[in-house]
C-alpha cells in the first residue's frame, strides 16, 4: 500500500499568537455552579476578532452549555481545569442536525465548530460532559423510551466541515452521547488524547465521519460504544487518507469499526500498532451496508485480548439515508484491496454467539464481498461448539443493522466463516480453542476464488470435516494442518467438488 501521509508533515496546522485571552477576564467562574456559556463564548469571539490565539481556562471547574469554536482559536484547558457540561438539556444547541444509523435525530453538542479553520483544543485539562447526571435529569422530563430520547443528549465535541484541526493532550470524559465526532473535515491531528466515556448508551470514542487527511496517534480510549469508528453519514465526502497508530482501545462495543453508517467510500486508511482489550461486541469490524466502497485499507500489527468475536467483515444492502433532503439512496457497495495482517487475538470466553467464532466474512446474494487478504492471523477461542451446530443455517439479514448477533445464534464453523464471497486470500492463519469444538474450522458457502495457504487448526474435537464447502468454485487449499479427529479433511458438496484443489505441501 503506497504511502499517503507526507501531506501531514507541513501545512496542516499553524498558530499565530495574536490575542490570547483568559475566560475569567470575561466573567467566567470556575466554581462548578455558575453557568459560563455566555462568558466563554465572549472570550472565544474576542480572540477570533483580534486575529486568533489561545483561550485559557485556568484551574477550576467551568460549567457551560454549547460553546462554538471560531477561526484561529485554540482552547487551552490547562491541567487542573475542567470544562463541565451542563445537566440542563436546554443549555445545548444543534448547529448541524442529522440522523444516525439507528434512525435517531442527533447533533447537539457541548463544543462545536461548523465551517471553521485552524481550531484546536489542548492543555492537559479535562472536558467532562457529566453524561450520567445529564441522563438522570433528562429522563425526568422526557418520558419516551430510551431508544427514542437518547439522541437529544449532546455530544462532547463536534467538528463539522472544518479545515486544520488539532486536539491533543486533553482528557474527554462522560459524554451525553458520542464523545467526539469529526464530520467532512480536512487536516485533522488527534494526539495523546485520553477518553473515558462510559455510563450512558452510545458513548463512541473517536468518530471520523467523511473526513480526509487525518492522523490519530498515541491515544487511550475507554468508551461505552465503539472506541475508534469511521462513518460516512453523507455520500458527498469519503473517509480518505487516514493514518491511526499507537492506540489503546477498550470498549463496550467494538475496538475498531468502519461503516456503521457507510454512504461514501472509505479509502487509503492505515491502522497499525494498536492494542484492543475487553470489547463486548467485536474487535475489528469493517462494514459496507449503505453503498460505500471500502478500498485500500490496511490494518496491521494489532493485539486483541478478551474481545468478543475478533473479526467481522460485512457487505450488506441496508442502504439507509442519514441526512434527509440532502442525500439520496446509494447502490450496494464493495470491498477492494482490504488487508488484515499480523493480528493476534484472544477471545473472551463468553461472546455474542452461542459458541464463539473467530472470523466472519459475508456478503449478500448477488453481491459478494471480495478483495480481502488475511495474513499472519493468530486467534485463540473458547471452543465448546456442538456437533449439531455444524449444520446451523445463518440468517441473510440483507437489510439489517450490521452486528455479529445479527448472524447468530450459531455459526457453523469455529474459525473462519465465508459466505457470498469472492477473491479471498488467507495465508498463515492459526486458530486454536481452549476446549474441544465439534464444528468445522472453516465453512464456505457461495464462495468463488478463495485461497487458504499454510493454515493450522489446533482445536480438539470430532467434527465431520475440518473444512466444509458448499456451492463454491475455484477454491485452493494448501498446507492445511488440523489436530481434530475428523472424518474428512474437506467436505465439498457435488456443486463444489470439481472446483476444489488441495495441495498437501508435503
Amino acid at each position: 500500500m503506497r504511502s499517503l501521509f507526507l501531506i501531514f508533515l507541513s501545512g496542516l496546522w499553524f498558530y499565530t499568537k495574536a490575542s490570547d485571552v483568559n475566560v475569567m477576564d470575561y466573567g467566567a467562574k470556575g466554581d462548578a455552579i455558575t453557568l459560563n456559556t455566555i462568558a466563554i463564548q465572549k472570550a472565544i469571539d474576542a480572540c477570533n476578532r483580534s486575529g486568533g490565539g489561545k483561550v485559557f481556562f485556568p484551574e477550576g471547574n467551568y460549567l457551560s452549555g454549547t460553546i462554538e469554536l471560531k477561526d484561529n482559536v485554540v482552547l487551552h484547558v490547562q491541567k487542573g481545569a475542567t470544562l463541565l457540561g451542563s445537566t440542563d438539556m436546554e443549555a445545548y444547541r444543534n448547529l448541524d442536525p442529522f440522523t444516525e444509523g439507528l434512525g435517531i435525530d442527533v447533533g447537539w453538542a457541548l463544543l462545536v465548530a461548523v465551517d471553521r479553520r485552524n481550531i484546536g483544543i489542548e492543555g492537559g485539562g479535562t472536558i467532562d460532559g457529566q453524561g450520567s447526571k445529564l441522563k438522570a435529569a433528562h429522563i425526568l422530563k422526557d418520558t419516551r423510551p430510551e431508544g427514542q430520547r437518547w439522541g437529544r443528549r449532546p455530544f462532547l465535541l463536534r467538528v463539522v466541515r472544518c479545515t486544520g484541526v488539532q486536539v491533543s493532550d486533553v482528557t474527554l470524559k462522560y459524554a451525553g452521547a458520542w464523545t467526539s465526532h469529526y464530520f467532512q473535515s480536512k487536516g485533522i491531528r488527534i494526539e495523546r488524547l485520553k477518553i473515558v466515556s462510559v455510563g450512558v448508551a452510545h458513548n463512541d470514542g473517536i468518530g471520523i465521519d467523511g473526513c480526509q487527511d487525518v492522523v490519530i496517534r498515541n491515544c487511550d480510549v475507554e468508551s461505552g460504544d465503539d472506541a475508534l469508528v469511521f462513518k460516512t453519514t453523507s455520500s458527498k465526502m469519503a473517509c480518505k487518507n487516514i493514518k491511526a497508530s499507537g492506540l489503546r482501545l477498550k470498549s463496550h462495543q467494538a475496538g475498531i469499526k468502519m461503516g456503521t453508517e457507510s454512504m461514501a467510500n472509505f479509502e487509503n486508511i492505515e491502522i497499525s500498532g494498536c492494542e484492543i482489550r475487553d470489547t463486548r461486541n467485536g474487535g475489528i469490524k469493517l462494514l459496507s451496508v449503505d453503498g460505500a466502497q471500502i478500498k485500500n485499507v490496511l490494518i496491521a500489527d494489532i493485539t486483541m485480548n478478551q474481545v468478543r468475536t475478533p473479526i467481522l467483515l460485512r457487505l450488506g444492502s441496508r442502504l439507509s439515508v442519514f441526512r434527509k433532503g440532502q442525500d439520496v439512496q446509494q447502490q450496494t457497495g464493495s470491498f477492494e484491496n482490504v488487508v488484515l495482517k499480523n493480528i493476534t487475538a484472544v477471545s473472551a470466553d463468553s461472546t455474542q454467539l452461542k459458541s464463539a467464532t473467530g472470523i466472519l466474512i459475508t456478503g449478500v446474494p448477488e453481491h459478494r464481498i471480495s478483495g480481502i487478504m488475511l495474513e499472519k492471523i493468530r486467534i485463540t477461542l473458547p471452543g465448546g461448539g456442538a456437533v449439531g451446530e455444524a449444520d446451523a443455517v445463518v440468517p441473510e439479514a440483507i437489510s439489517q443493522y450490521p452486528e455479529v448477533k445479527t448472524f447468530g445464534p450459531v455459526i457453523p464453523a469455529y474459525g473462519l466463516w465465508l459466505r457470498h464471497a469472492q477473491d479471498i486470500r488467507v495465508k498463515d492463519l492459526e486458530l486454536r480453542t481452549k476446549a474441544a469444538d465439534h464444528r468445522p474450522a472453516v465453512f464456505m458457502e457461495d464462495v468463488q476464488q478463495a485461497q487458504l495457504t499454510n493454515c493450522a487448526f489446533r482445536a480438539e474435537g470430532n467434527p465431520a470435516a475440518i473444512i466444509k464447502i458448499r456451492s463454491s468454485d475455484a477454491i485452493t487449499l494448501e498446507k492445511i494442518q488440523a489436530v481434530a479427529k475428523a472424518n474428512l479433511l474437506i467436505d465439498a458438496d457435488t456443486a463444489s467438488r470439481s472446483g476444489v484443489q488441495y495441495k498437501s505441501g508435503q
